[in-house]
C-alpha cells in the first residue's frame, strides 16, 4: 500500500465545483427526506385512522402506524450496510443514484394502496413492505450524500460545506409538510382523508427525476478515487492474499472504537428530532386538540428556521471545534422536554412555534457537525461503511422507537414528564460520548488515510512473524 503523492495530497474541490457538488448532495438527500417525512406525518393524520381497524382509541391507531413507521428504521441499516459495502468498492456517485429511484418508487405506490376497509389487513403489510424498502434506500442515501461532500471539502471548512446535506433535512421536511398543509387547507377532512393525501405522495416521481438529474452533473472526489485505485493495484498485485479492505465485518475489525463512538453521538440527537417533529404532532392533536393545518405551519416556520440554522452550526463547528458546539447541543437537548410541552399546553401558536423551533436548534447544534465528526474518524478505503453503520444502526434503537415509546409513555402516565425524562436520558448517554471523543477540526483526510496504511502495514507485519 502507498501513500498520496504530494500534488493529489494537497489538491482541493474548486469552490465552484465545491458548490455543484453541495447542491447535487442536497438535492437528492432533500428528495429523500421528503418522502420519509411525508410518511412520518402521515402515521399520525393517515395511516393511523385509514389502514388500521378501529379500537375505539385515537393513540391506538397512532401507535400501530408508528410501529410500522419503524420498519423503515429497522430497514435503514441494512441499507446502510448494502450501500456503504458497493459504495466504498465502485464510488459513491453510483449508489447514491440507486438509492433515489428506490425510495421515489416505494413512495408513489404508498399513494396507490387501498385501504383497510378496502383489503383488510393487506393495506398495513403492503404499507410494511413499501416502508421497507424505502428505509432501505434511505438507509444508503445518507452515508453517500455527505461523504459526497466531505470529500471535496478543504480541511479548514469541511463542517461548513458538508452540514449542507444536514440541512436537506429539514428542506425535506420542509417540503414534506408544506404539502400536506396545502392540501389540507385547501380540501375538507373527507376529501383530504379520501384522496388528498395520495397527491403529496405521488409527487415524489416529480422530485426524484429532477434530483436524479442535478447527480448525474458530479463525480467522486479524487481521494475517493485514489484511494480506490490503491486498493486495487494492491488486490491485483497480492492476489488471493490480500487482505479486504472495505465493508462492514472490516470496520468492526479495525475501527470498532469509532463505529461505538459514532452511535453514541447520534443517539440523543435521533432521539431529540423525532420527538420534536413527530411524536409533537400527535401531542398537539390529542392532548392539546390543535388544529392539523395550524400544527402543520407551525412546523413548516421552525423547519425553515432550521435549515437555515444548520450551515451557521458547521461553520461554528470549524471555528470552536466539533466537541464544545457537539457537547452544548447534548446538554440543551436534555432540557427541552421540561419547558417545551408546558409551551405547548398553553395552546398558545406563539409558545408551540418557539417550542418547536429551539428543539430543532438544538438539534441542528448536534446535527449539522456530524457528517464531518464521522468522516474524520474513518480512512477512505471503509468511510462509507463506517459513517453508515455508525448512523444507521443507532436509529433502530433511538429514532425508530421514540415516537412509539414517548407515544405509549403519555398513553400510560398522561403526563408529559416521562417523556422528558426518556429524552434527558438519551442526551446524558451522548453527552459522555462527546467528552469521549477526539477534536478532529482541521484534520487532513490524507492524513487519516495515511495512519490507517501504517497501522495495516504494522499488522501485516506482526502477523508475519
Amino acid at each position: 500500500m502507498s501513500t498520496p503523492n504530494a500534488a493529489t495530497r494537497h489538491s482541493q474541490t474548486a469552490p465552484s465545483g465545491l458548490k455543484k457538488v453541495a447542491i447535487a448532495s442536497m438535492a437528492g438527500t432533500t428528495v429523500e427526506w421528503y418522502e420519509f417525512f411525508l410518511y412520518a406525518a402521515g402515521s399520525t393524520l393517515v395511516f393511523g385512522p385509514l389502514f388500521f381497524p378501529a379500537t375505539g382509541s385515537q393513540l391506538d391507531g397512532i401507535i400501530a402506524a408508528f410501529i410500522t413507521y419503524a420498519v423503515g428504521f429497522l430497514a435503514r441499516p441494512i441499507g446502510g450496510i448494502v450501500f456503504g459495502h458497493f459504495g466504498d468498492k465502485y464510488g459513491r456517485k453510483r449508489l447514491l443514484q440507486l438509492s433515489l429511484i428506490m425510495v421515489g418508487g416505494s413512495t408513489f405506490l404508498m399513494g396507490c394502496l387501498p385501504v383497510f376497509d378496502q383489503i383488510g389487513y393487506w393495506a398495513p403489510a403492503l404499507l410494511v413492505v413499501l416502508r421497507f424498502v424505502q428505509g432501505f434506500a434511505v438507509g444508503g442515501e445518507w452515508g453517500g450524500a455527505v461523504l459526497l461532500v466531505a470529500e471535496h471539502s478543504p480541511n479548514e471548512s469541511r463542517g461548513f460545506w458538508s452540514s449542507w446535506p444536514q440541512a436537506a433535512v429539514p428542506m425535506g421536511n420542509l417540503l414534506a409538510t408544506g404539502v400536506l398543509f396545502l392540501l389540507s387547507a385547501t380540501l375538507s377532512t373527507e376529501a383530504f382523508l379520501g384522496w388528498g393525501w395520495r397527491v403529496a405522495f405521488w409527487l415524489s416521481v416529480i422530485i426524484v427525476a429532477i434530483g436524479y438529474y442535478i447527480r448525474t452533473k458530479v463525480s467522486d472526489a479524487p481521494i475517493f478515487v485514489e484511494a480506490r485505485e490503491v486498493r486495487e493495484a494492491s488486490e491485483a498485485a497480492q492476489a488471493s492474499t490480500a487482505e479486504k479492505s472495505y465493508g462492514m465485518i472490516e470496520v468492526f475489525r479495525h475501527y470498532p472504537r469509532a463505529v461505538f463512538t459514532a452511535m453514541g453521538l447520534r443517539f440523543a440527537e435521533n432521539i431529540l428530532y423525532y420527538i420534536v417533529i413527530t411524536f409533537s404532532l400527535t401531542y398537539l392533536k390529542v392532548v392539546v386538540e390543535f388544529d392539523t393545518t395550524r400544527i402543520l405551519l407551525l412546523l413548516l416556520v421552525a423547519s425553515a428556521i432550521e435549515f437555515t440554522a444548520m450551515p451557521l452550526v458547521g461553520r461554528l463547528s470549524d471555528r470552536l471545534g466539533r466537541r464544545p458546539v457537539y457537547l452544548t447541543g447534548a446538554i440543551l437537548g436534555g432540557t427541552w422536554g421540561f419547558f417545551a410541552f408546558p409551551m405547548m399546553d398553553t395552546g398558545n401558536e406563539a409558545f408551540i412555534l418557539a417550542a418547536v423551533t429551539i428543539g430543532l436548534l438544538f438539534h441542528a447544534m448536534m446535527y449539522a457537525g456530524q457528517p464531518s465528526i464521522m468522516a474524520e474518524m474513518f480512512p477512505t478505503r471503509m468511510r462509507y461503511s463506517g459513517v453508515s453503520l455508525g448512523y444507521q444502526v443507532t436509529s433502530i434503537v433511538a429514532g425508530s422507537l421514540s415516537p412509539i415509546i414517548a407515544t405509549s409513555l403519555l398513553s400510560a402516565f398522561g403526563s408529559s414528564v416521562p417523556v422528558a425524562l426518556y429524552l434527558m436520558a438519551a442526551c446524558i448517554i451522548t453527552a459522555v460520548t462527546v467528552l469521549t471523543l477526539k477534536e478532529t477540526r482541521g484534520i487532513s483526510l490524507h492524513d487519516v488515510d495515511a495512519e490507517d496504511v501504517r497501522r495495516t502495514q504494522e499488522r501485516l507485519a506482526t502477523a508475519a512473524k
